[in-house]
């Protein structure tokens, strides 16, 4: 099998496994109002059913990159209640073609919080607000936190509210590029926001909620999905200062974020018992993974999911995954490894990159695809790894990520054809050394740009090997 057919089949399976966990479907498998007997009900797989006859109103919160097609499946799946009210706050990166009435639209920022993001947060605290100060309207409300990956950056307030907005971005900026994974940067950005940590839930205790959510955390870490803000928060007080001293974070930051942290009396955050958390996951990476395997299978390789290096360094993840390829092609013609989660590429802080050359292009994706072309041997002629956000959206690029093999880094011009190319290779190394991944993959056909998805279930990862 050629590496373009390889390649072909390693984009084939990503995107196969992006069309079979799509939000339209989980809803349906998952939420249905069922009407036996004239008395409506919300059934939700996993969940004691709602009694919807005693609710007139029904009120949302959706955020994240996948809310508009989240609040849109759900809206269809409440289409027999159309005796009740529904209305609500709609925080997404992208407006939708229609807003649906009675919905307020904010265009949140991301990977940094913006105007939006901040008008959007206090929209669905008055809301809830408005609720808790009309005992009748609460009682006879339904209300539905819709929620993604994505919605830490686009639905924001700080709970110093003298911290500026761009004092807010800068804090955004530094923790995403600090290296830390997932969990821990949202273990901070709880403990700095009123919105996160279970914030947002308790301004609704006391009426009857539901919370779904479409997952880009590990499965472990459930509370970090957008920072928790409808779950109670299993991190502490002193697991954030802890982080923020590993990563060396304080001294990142603007001076009014370092002077919040330095508190001795920073708050804690809502734990478990606080109050009532009704939940359900409808997606996670755990299913990008599966259906990935099933594809993989049906084009006869052997399937492996392997998901050790979540939240490992790039380069630590890259070399673990091609040496299991490795050990598996010695026993299996056809290998197919999958790996689902995400990698940590640490960049320079804000005032270093300012004095350096800051207008690299790339995404973690695309960093650890060409990390791993640099490792590819003479004797992996017929390995190909893809790396790809099922977001659609990776970094500050166009793509989502990449696909690569050996040959890459061979010099392949229009003009002529030869072994190694140790020039290519140079380009290749200053390219991961500038964080300018993209540039360099897209010079070489190697990105994969699919568009915005409208939904999040973290990055995939396939390796597949032929042995001829």
């Amino acid at each position: 099998m050629t590496n373009s057919r390889l390649r072909d089949n390693a984009q084939e399976i990503f995107r196969q496994s992006l069309a079979d966990c799509s939000i339209e479907s989980a809803f349906t498998r998952a939420i249905h109002v069922s009407n036996e007997k004239g008395s409506p009900r919300l059934v939700i797989h996993g969940i004691e059913p709602i009694e919807l006859i005693s609710l007139k109103h029904i009120r949302v919160v959706a955020a994240g990159k996948a809310a508009g097609a989240m609040l849109s499946a759900l809206l269809r799946c409440l289409e027999p209640c159309g005796q009740h009210d529904v209305s609500g706050v709609l925080i997404a990166a992208e407006q939708p073609s229609a807003i649906p009435p009675g919905f307020q639209f904010f265009q949140g920022g991301h990977p940094l919080p913006n105007e939006a993001s901040l008008a959007g947060a206090q929209a669905a605290f008055d809301m809830l607000g408005d609720l808790q100060e009309d005992q009748t309207a609460a009682t006879e409300t339904l209300v539905v936190f819709l929620i993604s990956g994505g919605a830490s950056a686009m639905m924001e307030l700080p709970l110093d509210p003298s911290i500026s907005l761009e004092d807010l971005r800068n804090f955004y900026r530094e923790l995403v590029h600090s290296g830390a994974s997932i969990a821990e940067i949202n273990c901070i950005r709880k403990h700095f926001s009123a919105v996160k940590g279970g914030r947002l839930a308790l301004a609704a205790r006391g009426i009857a909620s539901l919370s779904m959510l479409i997952s880009d955390v590990p499965p472990e870490h459930l509370d970090a999905l957008a920072s928790g803000p409808t779950l109670p928060d299993t991190s502490t007080v002193e697991q954030c200062r802890e982080i923020l001293a590993r990563y060396e974070l304080q001294n990142r930051f603007s001076p009014s974020v370092r002077r919040f942290f330095e508190r001795p009396d920073l708050p804690e955050t809502p734990k478990p018992g606080s109050f009532t958390a009704r939940t359900i996951t409808l997606l996670t990476s755990d299913h990008l993974a599966e259906a990935a395997r099933k594809r993989a299978e049906e084009l006869g390789f052997h399937v492996a999911i392997d998901n050790t290096c979540d939240d490992w360094d790039y380069r630590k993840a890259a070399e673990y995954l091609i040496d299991r390829v490795r050990s598996l092609r010695s026993i299996y013609p056809r290998v197919c490894l999958i790996s689902s989660g995400e990698v940590t590429v640490k960049l320079p802080s804000a005032n270093v990159s300012a004095k350096l050359d800051s207008s690299g292009i790339g995404g973690r994706n695309q960093h650890f695809s060409l990390y791993a072309a640099t490792l590819l041997e003479e004797a992996d002629a017929s390995m190909v790894v893809l790396s790809a956000g099922s977001d659609g959206i990776d970094g500050n690029s166009p793509a989502t990520g990449g696909v690569v093999d050996e040959q890459m880094l061979r010099c392949q011009t229009q003009t002529r054809n030869c072994d190694v190319s140790e020039e290519v290779r140079d380009a290749a190394m200053k390219s991961l050394q500038k964080f300018d991944s993209y540039t360099f993959l897209e010079s070489m056909g190697a990105t994969i740009v699919i568009g915005p998805t409208g939904n999040n279930l973290r990055d995939l990862r396939i390796l597949l090997n032929v042995t001829n």
